[in-house]
């Protein structure tokens, strides 16, 4: 038997349910951009015939209108179909398309994804870390990332950062390597060192330094790389070697003394199988953006089985934020809570309604149904999209985080 809060809270069998069409039932959904001045963000609103709608976001760094497209133009698989179905939609999105969209259809597909789990969480009455698998941790410890905005100079980075251990985190992410790609020269390589050794000084020893690699270097300077900076102690070096060849990044792996991190830039399931099955890689940073709330549970418990932890890609934009709280929140192996939004535009905690807040290093995720937001359309409306609003991280200043 189920209630069904559409029918007045009449309960039903499945199949009574399924002969009455009973549901949540898609009907339309709506795209909104906002234009942040370093990523456009884009979030939808998907709407039941119930009149419960949900909402989610689809942020892809250069391809907003693109994954806009994406959400549209795929639409006459979703409408129609019943929120609670969400592996059925998903499936239809991606397998049934037979095209490999990347991390466009991934995006698209989450934004969606996420609006379902938005509405079975309303409609269930129960915030979504609940759904699940409940909670896990009494509290979610955060690393603060974009903190750094402004020159790439190593006085520059000890001043921001001893601002941020001074709001209470005890742990935070830096790219020291400027606009570097694959090799470096010799005064580059010292700059990137000095900038690590610098930020160390500022915090401490007992703060986590996160040492952000984008995707950067060749597999023989992202070791040399790993072998300098050992001494100041990171935590972890993330995603020193492109992506695509998984060989690489376990070449790494197994021979860096600092752990690495990777995992943002993959959108299903097989690319961190294949990751997992070398037991080289144990900090999975997954990307629920890229792969839908349901396909990011069964990752985390892919990662759990390596004896892994996770510290999901959380550089979207604020539902992306909250997003993450959830499934973090659920997920006994989490490790820590990537946090740009307190290093944003002060207008981003008017885009949603509550805002996510952090408080001294830690979060909760929202209590209320579902994601527990909602989406300010009026604060929304006043940050229009723009094609200069995008992050270029092999350009000459790109730390600085302003429009191109």
């Amino acid at each position: 038997m189920k209630a069904c809060k559409a029918c007045n809270g009449a309960y039903f069998s499945i199949m009574e349910s399924e002969r009455t069409g009973c549901g949540m039932i898609i009907t339309n959904v709506e795209t909104f951009i906002v234009g942040n001045s370093w990523k456009n963000w884009l979030f939808v609103k998907l709407h039941t015939k119930e009149g419960i709608y949900g909402i989610g976001e689809g942020t892809l760094n250069g391809f907003a209108k693109t994954v806009e497209a994406a959400i549209h133009e795929l639409k006459h698989l979703y409408i129609g179909m019943d929120v609670h179905d969400v592996e059925t939609i998903a499936l239809k999105m991606t397998r049934d398309v037979y095209s490999d969209g990347g991390q466009i259809q991934g995006s698209a597909l989450a934004a969606i994804e996420t609006a379902c789990w938005d509405i079975i969480g309303k409609e269930a009455g129960l915030p979504l870390y609940k759904l699940l698998g409940g909670k896990c941790h009494e509290k979610l410890r955060c690393y603060a990332n974009g903190w750094y905005r402004g020159p790439r100079d190593p006085q520059s980075f000890h001043e921001k950062a001893k601002d941020v251990v001074a709001r209470g985190y005890t742990a935070l992410k830096f790219d020291p390597f400027g606009n570097a790609w694959r090799t470096v020269d010799r005064k580059d390589f010292r700059i990137g060192l000095d900038i690590i050794a610098a930020v160390r000084e500022a915090v401490g020893p007992d703060v986590d330094l996160l040492i952000e690699g984008h995707n950067r270097f060749s597999v023989h300077t992202a070791l040399q790389f790993a072998e300098a900076m050992l001494p100041y102690e990171p935590t972890w070096f993330e995603a020193p070697v492109p992506p695509q060849r998984i060989s690489s990044m376990v070449e790494v792996a197994k021979r860096s003394p600092v752990p690495i991190a990777c995992g943002e830039d993959y959108y299903n399931r097989e690319q961190f199988a294949e990751l997992l099955q070398h037991d080289a890689v144990h900090i999975v940073q997954l990307e629920p953006q890229y792969l839908g709330i349901s396909a990011s549970k069964q990752i985390c418990g892919m990662v759990h089985a390596h004896g892994g932890v996770t510290a999901p890609h959380s550089a979207q934009g604020p539902i992306c934020s909250v997003v993450c709280a959830h499934l973090n929140m659920a997920t006994p192996n989490f490790f820590i809570h990537e946090i740009f939004d307190e290093f944003n535009e002060p207008w981003e905690e008017h885009l949603l309604t509550p805002p996510l807040k952090v408080d001294r290093g830690y979060l909760l995720p929202p209590e209320g149904p579902g994601l527990g937001i909602d989406l300010n359309l009026e604060e929304i409306a006043k940050h229009p999209y723009d094609p200069g609003h995008w992050l270029p991280l092999f350009k000459q200043g790109w730390e600085k985080r302003e429009k191109h």
